[in-house]
């Protein structure tokens, strides 16, 4: 009943955010990197931030530093959806906030500190990467969704890493969001606040993760986006393109806008291949298998598939 209610209470908030959207004309209107065609509401994934403000609340303060830095990161994305900011203040606050999670779970205590700048590296390239999918009805509500059910089955049934409540808020979040942009049509996209607001969740839930496990394997979690993103600048690169420019280059994109594929078509199967690869880790972890040989086996076949598809369908 308790979670019915946060639905209904979410459902509702983002029905009253199109009416502010639709009044102060935050809208997202197609340019050269998008796959959509009409201008529709931008910054319906502000009910992420919301679902995690709603389980602070409940929670009595919980996971507090890991709450300002979202909170932080939220706002600048959605000041940036408003009016296009910066880059430099955009990494700034991002690189705040992911410091702020990485205090949150005393991470600096527990790694070596080369690793840090990596990690702040990776996380950051991620945060931003993240943004692309949200062009793609469908894409970040359903991968985000599978990246949420795999928490949730890691902390049911093979080690409890976080407060399970979090879990369900976010995930019952995606849901309403889902209902909105899981569409032939949508109604909404995630916008900035939504995107990177996510990113930032799955990355604090990641590294909560693999600080209370050791296992760095998690990783592979983000292995279909991730290894997309990666391969993509590479093929920019050798086509002697700017990275740092607006494009349609991701495999998702060529194959929503050049073979035409439905949008909804190319989330689920982003979606099914990384729950397909999520269970394969699960499954190799809780069978005492050899994280770098799984890590390994994953990777190579991971990349022959998006080199065979991007080459051979998508070229």
């Amino acid at each position: 009943m308790w979670y019915l209610l946060i639905f209904t209470l979410l459902f509702i908030s983002m029905l009253l955010y199109f009416k502010i959207a639709s009044f102060y004309g935050i809208v997202d209107n197609p340019n050269e990197r998008s796959s959509h065609s009409v201008s529709t509401i931008r910054g319906g994934g502000i009910i992420f931030w919301i679902s995690i403000c709603i389980f602070f609340i409940v929670s009595k303060a919980s996971f507090p530093y890991f709450f300002l830095g979202l909170t932080l990161i939220s706002i600048i994305s959605f000041i940036d959806d408003l009016k296009t900011l910066p880059n430099w203040i955009r990494l700034a606050v991002q690189v705040i906030s992911v410091g702020l999670f990485f205090y949150e779970i005393q991470l600096f205590n527990q790694v070596s500190y080369w690793l840090i700048f990596p990690f702040f590296i990776f996380s950051v390239g991620i945060i931003n990467a993240y943004n692309f999918m949200d062009g793609i009805n469908g894409m970040t509500g359903s991968y985000s969704s599978i990246l949420i059910f795999t928490f949730w089955i890691i902390n049911t049934f093979h080690k409890e890493f976080i407060e399970g409540e979090i879990l369900y808020y976010v995930f019952i979040s995606l849901q309403v969001f889902n209902l909105f942009n899981f569409r032939t049509k949508a109604k909404c996209f995630a916008g900035d606040i939504g995107s990177i607001s996510m990113a930032a969740i799955i990355l604090f839930l990641l590294f909560k993760l693999i600080k209370v496990e050791g296992n760095y394997i998690y990783i592979l979690f983000l292995s279909v986006y991730g290894i997309d993103t990666i391969q993509t600048i590479i093929f920019r690169l050798l086509k002697r393109e700017n990275i740092f420019q607006a494009h349609k280059r991701h495999l998702f994109q060529i194959l929503v806008n050049e073979k035409k594929l439905s949008h909804l078509y190319v989330s689920a199967l982003y979606s099914f291949i990384q729950l397909g690869i999520n269970l394969c880790v699960i499954l190799s972890i809780v069978n005492g298998i050899n994280s770098l040989f799984s890590t390994l086996v994953i990777l190579v076949v991971l990349n022959l598939f998006y080199i065979y598809v991007r080459y051979r369908r998508a070229t």
